[in-house]
């Protein structure tokens, strides 16, 4: 009997309607399109306005989209597992909520949170469940209703974020396709560098942390660009290298869209060409959790059965891994 490996078999993916341009931005704080394309190359991000919906409400479309695309019956889903750096609430899990809305009668759910390496920690989490040969369907979803934690003051962050969701299916596959290796890591040096001080156990909101604006996301760019260029391409690099695969044997890298000099400096580690980097941060900046489903999504068509993929991210706390994954199907 082959050995079982977990594949990704479908994907969807949702984005609100409006969206927030360089230009917009630059009337609520002192920036210009030139400045933020320079430094990010984000042109813009999409921004969930309904009030009442958070990212529950993204994570249900991006699901909604991939059943409908591939005929899905949600009752034949064993786990739902959202990854999220923005739950709908405390206590509460959204990944519950979301499975009971899409009719995922059947499965169990949970909440994974690893700041923008969610996705891809949640990979793995959703790998292991297939390859133990204990559930057949795991719905992975990545969602994030940024804009909820985001300060429009601050310049430093409020040109970088948007929302999104995005959503991949894990089923087994018995001809080698799927997830082959992965390479995560952590390091809690960096839980001052990028973070939201009150809302927490420690710090508990109160009307001073209000009125001091500590229930904002805080972070400290230059320390934050520094660890996320030299780590994400040195588990790109080391995902590489103890898979041999060569810069040739790599058909795409499908990277954590936080900065595209980031991005650029992970693929020039790799020797990839141009063409082989997916890049859709122009369109959605910084969607946290979503970004890696988000990139599948807009790729698809692209993708092809037995294509090379190195999967990379890098987040708060700090977090940050790289996954190998062999594309299992055409579309």
């Amino acid at each position: 009997m082959n050995k079982i490996s977990a594949a990704i078999t479908a994907v969807g993916a949702y984005v609100p309607e409006f969206v927030l341009t360089n230009q917009i931005l630059a009337t609520m704080v002192d920036t210009n399109d030139e400045w933020i394309t320079s430094r990010t190359g984000i042109k813009e991000r999409r921004i969930l306005k309904d009030p009442g919906k958070g990212s529950s409400f993204m994570a249900v479309k991006a699901a909604q989209d991939l059943l409908s695309k591939n005929n899905l019956d949600p009752k034949e889903i064993d786990l739902v597992i959202v990854a999220t750096a923005t739950p709908d609430m405390p206590v509460a899990s959204t990944a519950v909520y979301t499975a009971t809305q899409i009719g995922a009668t059947n499965a169990f759910a949970y909440d994974l949170v690893a700041a923008c390496s969610s996705f891809l920690y949640g990979m793995s989490t959703a790998a292991s469940y297939i390859e133990s040969g204990r559930y057949k369907k795991v719905l992975l979803i990545g969602a994030d209703k940024m804009s909820s934690i985001i300060d429009y003051t601050d310049r430093t962050t409020c040109i970088i974020f948007g929302d999104g969701a995005g959503a991949v299916l894990f089923e087994p596959n018995q001809e080698g396709l799927g997830l082959q290796d992965e390479y995560l890591r952590s390091d809690g040096i960096g839980r001052e560098f990028l973070k939201i001080d009150a809302g927490g156990s420690i710090l508990p909101a109160s009307e001073e942390t209000v009125a001091n604006r500590q229930h904002y996301v805080f972070q400290d760019g230059r320390t934050v660009f520094k660890f996320a260029v030299s780590n994400m391409a040195d588990v790109s690099a080391k995902i590489m290298e103890r898979n041999e695969l060569s810069r040739d044997d790599v058909d795409y890298l499908i990277a954590h869209q936080a900065n595209k000099r980031i991005i650029d400096a992970t693929a020039k580690r790799m020797e990839l060409d141009e063409e082989k980097v997916l890049m859709n941060i122009h369109r959605y900046g910084n969607t946290t959790s979503a970004t890696l489903p988000l990139l599948m999504s807009d790729y698809e068509t692209k993708l092809k059965k037995g294509d090379n993929i190195v999967f990379a991210a890098f987040g708060g706390g700090f977090t940050w891994g790289s996954i190998y994954l062999k594309w299992a199907y055409n579309s």
